[in-house]
């Protein structure tokens, strides 16, 4: 198992690297990574997540028992993070969210899909289906109004709302969602040659974005940020898959999906803790930085979390 870990985490830092090692040498000025990232998250990740919410089964594994557990995680764990870097680190509020959002997002497609295949088999993906149906939404809005209602404070309710608003229906990432339950609901199946076109745009985010990360590294370095960093992975890794654990055990979720439910919780934060961090200009060095630390150590976490689910 710790081979087939290491498979599907090593291509993620093999491409961070390449990022790192191209930009460090100067043959990608910090302006063109800047317009990379803009690229992956403003049109490549916003296609990929249409495409996904278009075609997704919205009924296969929806057990209500099991997003109560998951979410309730997630939740939990982006005020411990938001509540954390307020109270022990003294950050500002705006850099506290961005952290929060750093310990609610899990990589729930790029290792979760993979670590749970290998580890239960392709039949056992249900419940991560389930999940990522719901995650984008969730997290952005949370991430989103926790945002505006900090950035607005002392404004006035109205003018807060309307903020909060204005941010979720201005975000690409949430409207491709939106849109892509809209497809689904509807049961509008796009033209061929249009969905290969979106599907190739598509395919290039993820790889683009983690391409971009490398590029970011180079100019936050995580010095002056390491308990912080610390903080992230144990919330991350530990916390959320144990308050799933629990929970899902108290709840009686089925086994398939129990599973699910906590290696997705127990998956590094994803590049959309990145992504977010850079949306507001905020915390990015810890967020760049918790992405790379949590992903090398989930390699041991997860080991342990799978060891108890057996």
């Amino acid at each position: 198992m710790i081979f087939n870990l290491i498979n599907v985490v090593l291509p993620v830092f093999v491409v961070v690297g390449v990022g790192y090692g191209l930009t460090l040498r100067g043959v990608f000025q910090q302006s063109q990574i800047d317009g990379l990232m803009k690229f992956a998250q403003g049109v490549a990740i916003p296609f990929l997540l249409f495409r996904a919410m278009a075609g997704i089964d919205l009924g296969s594994g929806f057990d209500p028992r099991l997003l109560v557990s998951f979410y309730t995680g997630a939740g939990t764990c982006f005020f411990a993070g938001l509540l954390g870097a307020r109270v022990l680190f003294k950050r500002e509020w705006e850099d506290c969210v961005a952290i929060g959002f750093c310990c609610l997002f899990s990589n729930s497609v790029l290792l979760g899909l993979p670590i749970t295949e290998r580890a239960f088999g392709p039949d056992a993906l249900v419940g991560n289906y389930a999940i990522i149906a719901f995650h984008s939404p969730f997290c952005y809005a949370l991430g989103i109004t926790a945002m505006e209602i900090i950035r607005n404070r002392g404004q006035g309710g109205v003018r807060t709302v309307t903020s909060v608003l204005n941010a979720i229906f201005h975000n690409n990432l949430i409207l491709a969602i939106l849109a892509g339950f809209a497809f689904n609901l509807a049961g509008i199946t796009l033209w061929e040659p249009v969905d290969d076109a979106l599907a190739l745009v598509a395919s290039a985010g993820l790889p683009t974005a983690l391409f971009a990360l490398g590029g970011i590294m180079v100019q936050y370095r995580p010095e002056g940020d390491l308990r912080t960093i610390a903080m992230v992975c144990g919330i991350s890794l530990l916390l959320h898959p144990a308050i799933v654990f629990g929970l899902g055990s108290a709840l009686d979720v089925r086994q398939d999906l129990f599973r699910s439910g906590v290696l997705n919780a127990a998956m590094a934060p994803g590049i959309n803790g990145y992504i977010f961090a850079n949306m507001y200009g905020r915390a990015k060095r810890v967020a760049a930085s918790s992405v790379l630390i949590a992903t090398a150590s989930c390699v041991v976490t997860v080991l342990l979390w799978l060891t108890l689910l057996s």
